[in-house]
């Protein structure tokens, strides 16, 4: 375990450093900063040390902290009001409970994350931790395992989380590390007013990536000039968005993956690696996507989601589930009219192939620091927290699918828009490989399609890939096909 943690250490330190030279500005990969740019060399704020922890009176409140990314919405963000909403709520008057988000893009998260997680002056008592970092963050020492804690809690055990949705708080070594609050599903959203205007169907439903392109060059043809065909993150400033919503969503629906577990290797040279990368290609090049200048910075994500949707400048975006919830009337962009204009189509697979449609699941969990101060407390919130009533708030107010299956039943909940379509679409759902290497893996998956959009043949890109892998994993842990 120590010498996993150096290595962790090493990696993020590399994965910090990097940011800081190679990001222009700081964005996230679905909500993306617009607060000032981050340095991305210092941990998070260490939480404010409470006078119960010195004992100095016995009924002194105890501060329990919560760290999230603050997208650069601030106290209007959905994260925030949630949590006031649920601490004011919450029956033990002798603890406070206090928001203390980082502001800054997702990448830059993950590594301000791992270094304030590395002591107990900057260890926050609850984390916020994407299911895809909880693996890492687990084998680096940085997280409590809580099955002890989950055997006495009657909503984990009685089916009231889905069962399908706990393998991602599980790590490698078979231990819970966190209890999930929500999860998700990618696929196409289109403008149906745009899609009319260029005799489209309003029902689109394509059964190819030919005819994903063959709607975007109609698009790009027929609507004007001032209308962005289709939108895909492809920089490295939007972070895991560009490896799982563009990379891995191509990737998959050719029917390759990034691991082999039968092998238990990484695939760096493939005829899927090829056709995803073309497909991009194919888009930068015929310039059916939005100008590098939009898509390559750290705010492609709110951009896309909350002003060229919005205002009509965009027919076709693949991205998540949960961007509805901007457009709620405490969102982040306000757009009533979203649940008729909007249509929401699965990606389909490169040809049409078995099963017909993709999409990659992640999702988000409350999980407690190794070096938390108050792991009992934390773990009393948490519950409360994460209860049927509490999580059908947060789920509903952000957009996102519910990993409780007692709120999946919900009618408030079954009602929203789009809701039961996003959530059909996870009988296709696949997820990113629950290995440690995974996340330097996707910090090279960035790099290169970023390099593709800017120029670099996909041939080319799909060489240094691998180079790079090689590099990272050993090249007794690659594969070719």
């Amino acid at each position: 375990m120590k010498h996993s943690k150096r290595k962790w250490a090493l990696a993020s330190s590399a994965l910090l450093l990097a940011m800081t030279v190679g990001c222009s500005s700081s964005g996230s990969s679905t909500d993306t900063s617009s607060s000032p740019k981050d340095k991305g060399t210092e941990p998070a704020p260490a939480p404010a040390k409470d006078s119960g922890d010195k004992g100095t009176t016995a009924t002194a409140k105890k501060t329990i902290t919560i760290t999230y990314r603050d997208d650069g919405a601030g106290e209007k963000g959905t994260l925030y009001k949630w949590i006031k909403d649920v601490a004011s709520q919450y029956p033990n008057k002798d603890v406070e409970i206090k928001p203390t988000p980082i502001q800054a893009s997702e990448g830059d998260y993950f590594a301000k994350i791992a270094l304030a997680l590395k002591s107990k002056d900057t260890a926050p008592d609850i984390v916020t931790e994407d299911t895809f970092m909880l693996n890492s963050d687990a084998s680096a020492g940085f997280l409590e395992p809580i099955d002890d804690k989950l055997k006495g809690w009657e909503d984990w055990t009685n089916g009231s989380f889905i069962e399908a949705m706990k393998k991602g708080v599980t790590a490698s070594d078979g231990k819970v590390y966190g209890v999930p609050y929500n999860t998700d599903s990618r696929g196409l959203w289109y403008n149906k007013d745009i899609f009319k205007k260029v005799g489209l169907p309003e029902d689109w439903q394509p059964k190819s990536w030919d005819e994903v392109l063959a709607a975007a060059r109609t698009i790009k043809e027929k609507a004007g000039s001032d209308v962005v065909p289709i939108w895909m993150n492809l920089g490295k400033a939007t972070g895991e968005a560009t490896s799982m919503q563009t990379y891995e969503m191509l990737l998959y629906g050719t029917g390759e993956r990034l691991y082999d577990d039968a092998s238990k290797k990484w695939i760096t040279k493939s005829q899927g690696i090829n056709d995803a990368l073309t497909f991009i290609e194919t888009i930068t090049k015929e310039k059916l996507g939005p100008p590098l200048s939009k898509v390559l910075n750290g705010q492609a994500g709110n951009t896309s989601t909350r002003e060229y949707l919005p205002k009509g400048k965009l027919a076709i975006s693949l991205d998540g589930s949960w961007i509805t919830g901007n457009y709620l009337d405490e969102g982040a962009a306000p757009w009533p009219e979203y649940k008729d204009v909007l249509g929401f189509a699965p990606m389909p697979t490169s040809k049409g192939q078995a099963p017909g449609s993709i999409t990659l699941a992640g999702g988000w969990a409350l999980s407690i620091p190794a070096n938390a101060q108050h792991k009992d407390e934390a773990w009393d919130f948490i519950k409360f927290a994460l209860n049927k009533e509490n999580t059908q708030k947060l789920v509903m107010s952000s957009g996102s699918i519910t990993v409780r299956a007692d709120v999946a039943k919900d009618p408030e909940y079954t009602k929203m828009p789009f809701k039961e379509l996003a959530t059909e679409y996870l009988k296709n759902a696949e997820f990113r490989p629950a290995q440690d290497k995974y996340p330097e893996v996707s910090t090279q998956i960035q790099t290169m399609v970023e390099s593709v959009a800017t120029g670099t043949s996909a041939a080319d890109a799909a060489k240094k890939y691998a180079q790079d892998i090689t590099r990272i994993v050993g090249q007794d842990k690659t594969l070719e096909k």
